[in-house]
C-alpha cells in the first residue's frame, strides 16, 4: 500500500457548523418516553435531556483549540485520506507505539494517555520506556473523511497503519488497541510485518469452540466473564444493524446530532452503572463523529468485517493483554487458543471499555511495562 502527501492538518469547524449543531440541539425532539425511564429498553430521556443541556454549553472551540496543540497530519492511503496525530518522544530511542482506537470512537480517545507515554519520567516512570505515538483516525471515522472506497477491513487498516509507521521512518514498532483498534492490532500480529514488536489490547475477541475440555479449565472468573458477553450480545444490537444496512442507520445518526449521541450509549456501557467515561468526553467524542459526518463510515466498518467472512488463524506475535474490570472479559484458554504468544496478561479492578479515558495512567503504565519485556 502506497502512502503519500503526508502534510501538516488542522482542525477547523467553521461558525456556520457550530450554529447549525446549536439550533438543532434547540430543537431536540425526545421520543415517547419508556414505561420505565432508565436504560431497560436503550438510552433514555432523563439523560438525554442532561446530556443534550450540557452540549448547548460545550465549548467547541476550546476543544478545537486544545486539539490543535497537538500536532495533527493527513496522509494518504491508495487514495484514502488518513487523518493521525504524531507526537514524538524529548527522549531518544524512544519505541514507535500506534494507538488504534475504538468504535464510536477517535483518535481523540487517547489525549489522556499520549504524555503518560511520551514523557513517562513525569509519570513516576523510566525515559527508557518512552514512546513516540501515532495515533490514526480510521478511515471513516474521525477526520479521515470521506470514506473514498469499499474494503476497508480491519486487515486492510492494519495494512495501511504498518504503510503509515513506514513513511514516517519507522522500521520497528508496537502497537496497542482497544474494541475495534484491538482487531486491527490482532491482524498486524498475524502479517508480523519486519520489525513488528507485539501487541497490546484490551480485549482479545475468542470465544468458546464447542469443545467441552475447554469449559473444564474455566475458572469461576471465567464463567463470569461468560455471562458478561452474553449480557453484551443483548444489549449489543449495533452490531448487527451496523453489519447489515449502516447507510440506512447513518442515515438518522448523520441527520440528528441527538440520534447520534443515543447511538453511542456504548460509552455509556449501555447504562449498566459501570462506565466511568465523563459525560464531557462523551461529548467531545459525539461532537467530532457530527462535525465529520462519519456515522457511516463507522458504521460501515462492521459491514465490511461481516463480509470479509476471513478464516479463523493463530496469531504468533507477542501479545499483552490488560482485562479492565468492567470490559469485555478475555478469557485466557480461550485466547491463548487463537494467541499463541501471550507474554504478558493483567487485570484492573475497575475500569471499562474505554480505559484510556477511564483510568489513562494505569492503561498507560501496563503499555509500559507490556514493552519493556518483548523490546
Amino acid at each position: 500500500m502506497n502512502i503519500t502527501d503526508i502534510r501538516p492538518f488542522t482542525i477547523h469547524i467553521s461558525d456556520e457548523q457550530i450554529a447549525d449543531l446549536r439550533e438543532r440541539l434547540a430543537r431536540t425532539r425526545l421520543p415517547q418516553p419508556a414505561p420505565t425511564d432508565d436504560w431497560d429498553a436503550g438510552t433514555p430521556n432523563s439523560y438525554l435531556r442532561e446530556a443534550v443541556a450540557a452540549w448547548q454549553e460545550f465549548d467547541w472551540r476550546q476543544a478545537e483549540a486544545a486539539l490543535n496543540d497537538l500536532p495533527h497530519f493527513i496522509a494518504e492511503a491508495d487514495g484514502q485520506p488518513i487523518h493521525f496525530i504524531h507526537v514524538r518522544s524529548p527522549h531518544p530511542g524512544a519505541t514507535p507505539l500506534l494507538l488504534a482506537h475504538t468504535y464510536p470512537g477517535s483518535a481523540a480517545d487517547y489525549l489522556d494517555v499520549i504524555d503518560a507515554l511520551v514523557d513517562p519520567v513525569t509519570h513516576g516512570g523510566r525515559a527508557q520506556d518512552a514512546f513516540d505515538v501515532v495515533i490514526p483516525d480510521a478511515p471513516g471515522f474521525g477526520f479521515s473523511q470521506p470514506l473514498a472506497q469499499t474494503g476497508w477491513t480491519t486487515s486492510r487498516v492494519a495494512t495501511a497503519y504498518d504503510a503509515l509507521m513506514r513513511a514516517l521512518g519507522y522500521d520497528s514498532y508496537g502497537i496497542h488497541g482497544s474494541d475495534n483498534g484491538a482487531m486491527i492490532a490482532r491482524e498486524l500480529g498475524l502479517a508480523q510485518p519486519e520489525g513488528f514488536l507485539g501487541l497490546h489490547v484490551l480485549q482479545l475477541f475468542s470465544f468458546p469452540s464447542g469443545d467441552p475440555a475447554e469449559f473444564e479449565k474455566l475458572s469461576p472468573q471465567d464463567h463470569a466473564g461468560l455471562e458478561h458477553m452474553q449480557w453484551f450480545q443483548s444489549v449489543g444490537g449495533y452490531n448487527t444493524m451496523n453489519a447489515s444496512r449502516p447507510q440506512t442507520i447513518a442515515v438518522g445518526l448523520s441527520d440528528s446530532p441527538v440520534g447520534l449521541l443515543a447511538y453511542s450509549e456504548l460509552f455509556n456501557s449501555f447504562g449498566n452503572g459501570t462506565s466511568l467515561v465523563p459525560l464531557e468526553k462523551i461529548l467531545l467524542a459525539v461532537s467530532i463523529a457530527w462535525f465529520t459526518n462519519a456515522a457511516s463510515g463507522m458504521s460501515r466498518a462492521y459491514l465490511e468485517n461481516a463480509r470479509a467472512q476471513a478464516e479463523p488463524q493463530v496469531n504468533d506475535a507477542p501479545t499483552g493483554v490488560a482485562v479492565f474490570a468492567d470490559d469485555f472479559q478475555t478469557i485466557r484458554v480461550f485466547a491463548e487458543r487463537d494467541n499463541s504468544r501471550i507474554v504478558h496478561f493483567s487485570r484492573f479492578d475497575d475500569g471499562g471499555h474505554f480505559a484510556a479515558m477511564e483510568r489513562p495512567e494505569q492503561l498507560a503504565g501496563d503499555i509500559r511495562t507490556f514493552f519493556a519485556s518483548v523490546r
